[in-house]
């Protein structure tokens, strides 16, 4: 069976069920980040704003965690 995460607006889900889980979301910020790292440039940087839902707390630290964990800065607008 295909998996397909990837709609033609990104990833869609509801939060903390499958496939919308915090660690989809780290994997998927690390695969982003070694993909802007190819370049071997140490400057890349995330900015990350998010909305008021309660899942926005959970999604911005695991895609803080993917990024930070393949050197990119991420900076958090809340």
């Amino acid at each position: 069976m295909k998996r397909k995460y990837f709609g033609t607006d990104g990833v869609r889900g509801r939060a903390n069920t499958h496939p919308m889980t915090p660690e989809l979301v780290q994997k998927l910020a690390a695969a982003a980040g070694r993909y802007f790292r190819r370049d071997g440039s140490d400057t890349h940087r995330v900015v990350i704003g998010k909305d008021t839902r309660l899942s926005g707390y959970m999604l911005e630290n695991a895609l803080t965690a993917g990024f930070t964990s393949t050197g990119i800065n991420v900076l958090l607008l809340g």
